[in-house]
């Protein structure tokens, strides 16, 4: 994601290192290369100039200010408050005022509306405490409704379906007197796609908002096809318009534009980035954020928001309590790696840590890469995880023909988880030192949580 983008950027500074200060001969040509890098990740050359001419008159107005700061670390935190700004600012929260709350989903076909359909629901079940609803309103798609049926059945949320049914309008009625009468506080209504913007499509949306009038309407949108989804956005906000705007597929080879692009344009902030297929891969856009991953500076605030989320304190205290007394065992390690599971893809969440991101960019990290360490603890005993003190070679054979790994292997994992235990057990002596964390995740000591 962005990865053109920050290296273009990134040579772009390159041009102020050495410099000791900033001078219009040395800005203008920083500039030149930042409105090149913004026009190849396709944003328009309209947005691109007003861009850089911003950055340009900031760097300009600092330059006998700021004598203290380096040009080139100067210039970027200039381009970083401007990408927050050309992307809304902050982060915009959801209306979901209402019993039921109406949420309309619109957007064209394949750009991952009912995927996001399903991950909505997922977050505000979790993350929300909500009740949601999942609505099948797309009537022409054959596979919609079996779509949202199943991913309701993933996620355990329930879904309204009339299949026999061909009136959008009167189903996502239908659904939301339903959930008057179950007592479910959200409605998340999946409309129909077209593969191209048409007025038959936009005529049906338009009818079926103004007939349930929604407290929300986004627009969901594919990353990938770049300013097309910023003119797509505009076309849709002009006859229905939408709340706020969701960025698809932001895993892909996407170059940006649309990020960069859809808020200045359309004027309405994008409220979620997906990526992936997976129910748990939906995040709240926070424009600060993402002009940091842009610049390479990583994204360690959501890092350890998505540690949190599934790291339970008591937990955390139980296990802080082992390490000090040098006494983590196997179990311990199995259920840390089983929580740094369901934080989410692995590459993405190391490329949230500060100089992660590019290091990572060409190596292939596999999202089964603890599936050896799993093998070799789940070949164990429960007497052995719980003692690692009784791994004779005995022991250490049978586990390495359950676990169908080598001897050498299984010799060269328990050593490391050794070395591992030590070191943690030092640290945990350490003044103000929390338990870091087994798998080497972030935690907090009893009493104390990370402020988000």
């Amino acid at each position: 994601m962005f990865d053109n983008l920050s290296d273009r950027l990134e040579s772009a500074f390159k041009t102020l290192k050495g410099e000791h200060k900033l001078t219009e001969l040395n800005v203008a040509e920083s500039i030149k290369e930042i409105r090149r890098a913004l026009v190849d990740a396709d944003v328009n050359y309209k947005i691109a100039k007003e861009f850089t001419d911003k950055v340009k008159d900031q760097a300009l107005g600092s330059q006998n200010v700021l004598k203290s700061v380096r040009p080139g670390e100067l210039m970027v935190k200039i381009v970083m408050d401007e990408l927050v700004e050309l992307m809304g600012g902050q982060a915009a929260e959801m209306n979901l005022k209402g019993k039921p709350a109406v949420v309309l989903i619109a957007g064209l076909q394949g750009s991952g509306k009912t995927t996001f359909s399903g991950k909505l629901a997922y977050y505000l079940k979790g993350q929300m405490k909500k009740s949601p609803l999942l609505v099948a309103c797309d009537v022409y798609r054959p596979a919609a409704i079996d779509q949202i049926s199943v991913l309701g059945q993933q996620i355990n949320v329930p879904v309204h379906t009339e299949p026999e049914n061909k009136n959008p309008v009167q189903i996502a009625l239908n659904a939301i007197a339903h959930a008057k009468a179950h007592n479910l506080d959200i409605v998340i209504i999946d409309t129909a796609g077209r593969l191209a913007v048409d007025q038959e499509m936009m005529d049906e949306i338009a009818a079926v908002k103004a007939a349930v009038q929604p407290q929300e309407t986004l627009f969901v949108v594919d990353s990938m096809t770049g300013q097309d989804a910023v003119n797509t956005a505009k076309a849709f906000n002009d006859i229905i318009d939408y709340d706020g705007v969701v960025l698809t597929k932001m895993d892909g080879d996407t170059r940006g534009g649309a990020a960069l692009s859809v808020k200045y344009t359309v004027g309405k902030p994008i409220k979620f980035v997906s990526q992936g297929e997976k129910m748990d891969t939906l995040d709240v856009f926070h424009p600060d954020r993402m002009a940091q991953r842009i610049l390479g500076m990583g994204d360690i605030v959501s890092f350890v928001e998505k540690a949190q989320s599934q790291f339970d304190e008591k937990e955390m205290a139980r296990l802080e309590k082992k390490i000090k007394k040098n006494q983590l065992d196997f179990e311990d390690f199995l259920g840390q790696i089983n929580q740094l599971k369901k934080m989410g893809d692995l590459k993405s969440l190391m490329g949230m840590i500060p100089g992660m991101g590019k290091a990572l960019r060409d190596v292939d990290i596999d999202n089964k890469a603890f599936a050896r360490t799993e093998a070799i603890i789940q070949s164990m005993t429960v007497e052995e995880r719980r003692n690692p003190d009784l791994l004779n070679m005995s022991r250490k054979k049978r586990i390495a023909a359950g676990s169908g790994n080598s001897l050498d292997q299984v010799h060269a994992f328990i050593k490391q988880f050794e070395q591992m235990r030590k070191m943690m057990h030092k640290m945990s002596k350490m003044p103000g030192m929390g338990m870091p964390g087994a798998a080497g995740m972030p935690s907090a000591a009893p009493g104390r949580r990370f402020k988000r």
